[in-house]
């Protein structure tokens, strides 16, 4: 880290204990992202309400180049249940910048429209066409929404395409008209 953790208590007296798990917490998350500019946080005692015991809360504020993250609103009457479920979430955001980083974002598949060219009933497979040609394989599984036995060759479908070992697969598959073209 470029600037030491930075821990700050309010409403209760500060604890060699809960500083030194929450500077291992810190740490921690420099394996995965060891660019972290800062990290402060602040563990609060909240004012005792009528009818509920003294909840701790911690909030995490974090530097990474480019990004501000924050961890707040994490409450627990352990204290030391609040610093690891607020670093946890602080891990899951800093997981997420990593991702985008990469480029490893979750990419959805972009549904195909085609037509049914040919089906075996009795395997309970077929293959349907799009309009560039190519041909994609499928299975009663990959009918999503309507029995098998309604698929009919020259049906108008939309699915998702996927690369099997076998090839060009198609899974979701779905009939009606979805603007093929």
């Amino acid at each position: 880290m470029q600037i030491p953790v930075h821990i700050q208590f309010r409403g209760l007296a500060p604890s060699d204990a809960l500083e030194a798990r929450a500077r291992e917490h810190a740490h921690r998350l420099e394996t995965f992202a060891p660019d972290i500019m800062s990290c402060r946080v602040a563990i609060e005692l909240a004012q005792k309400h009528q009818h509920q015991g003294r909840p701790y809360s911690v909030h995490i504020d974090l530097t990474l180049p480019g990004h501000e993250l924050v961890a707040n609103r994490v409450q627990d009457e352990d204290v030391y249940v609040a610093l690891r479920d607020a670093f946890d979430n602080m891990k899951r955001q800093i997981e997420d910048v990593v991702r985008q980083r990469r480029g490893d974002e979750k990419q959805h598949a972009v549904p195909l429209h085609g037509e049914v060219v040919r089906l075996d009933g009795e395997g309970g497979f077929g293959f349907i066409r799009t309009p560039d040609g190519n041909e994609y394989y499928f299975s009663r599984d990959n009918v999503a929404g309507t029995p098998f036995e309604h698929v009919q060759t020259g049906s108008a479908v939309q699915f998702l395409p996927e690369a099997g070992s076998q090839g060009l697969q198609a899974r979701r598959v779905s009939l009606g008209k979805h603007g093929m073209g």
